[in-house]
């Protein structure tokens, strides 16, 4: 394949990509295409490469449905997708955390010192160039990064032949308390950054009307 055929895959696969709302109930993923899936949220990029996600998968029918009445927009993915994902956002990830001394010495396999190059500069970055004040600013920029990886996710479902629905219509509060009660998650460590569903649209795909290139990007010369 060459590049122009490339290049024009990619912007058929954005026109394929669709926030679908109505599902096929019943048909489900093949494991093989949800793994794929999974791997490319895992391979994401994140600011300073510290992975601040988790995904969660809800197959639960009964969890399902007992987050309905404040899940509304979930309402149609429960009643059609085949997965319904909630991607969970670390809340502590800061530079003298537990979570970054894992990840640099565990999974980076690093010396990890809350002095070091790498830790001060993080610390930097945080603090003054982000300005986070506390730990809500903290978990906010997390959040942000589980954007990123669902953005790639639905891209990659896409290519797959496979739809999509980010979900940000629920109350969030609700649903940390409910995945908390329920042990899903630890409320210290984590909370609800956003949903997304998979599975095969029961609809036909609307053609995607955007503002013109011209209006949303400008070259400074």
């Amino acid at each position: 394949m060459d590049k122009p055929e490339i290049q024009q895959l990619l912007i058929q696969n954005a026109h394929r990509r669709y926030a679908t709302k109505k599902y096929r109930a019943g048909q489900h993923i093949p494991n093989d295409d949800w793994q794929t899936i999974l791997e490319v949220g895992r391979l994401s990029p994140s600011s300073f490469g510290y992975e601040p996600w988790k995904f969660l998968l809800l197959n639960n029918r009964h969890d399902q449905e007992a987050i309905k009445p404040f899940a509304w927009g979930a309402a149609n993915s429960i009643n059609g997708a085949d997965k319904l994902l909630i991607i969970l956002a670390h809340k502590n990830v800061t530079y003298d955390s537990q979570y970054v001394q894992h990840l640099v010495d565990d999974i980076k396999h690093k010396n990890y010192s809350p002095t070091s190059t790498v830790s001060q500069k993080f610390k930097k970055f945080q603090e003054q160039d982000l300005g986070l004040k506390n730990s809500h600013d903290v978990f906010e920029w997390a959040v942000r990064q589980c954007y990123i990886a669902m953005a790639n996710m639905i891209t990659a479902a896409a290519a797959l032949d496979i739809d999509s629905c980010p979900i940000e219509g629920f109350n969030y509060a609700q649903l940390n308390e409910y995945l908390a009660d329920h042990h899903y998650m630890d409320p210290k460590e984590w909370g609800v950054a956003v949903m997304v569903s998979f599975g095969y649209r029961d609809q036909e795909i609307t053609p995607k009307v955007r503002q013109p290139l011209s209006d949303i990007y400008q070259e400074l010369n």
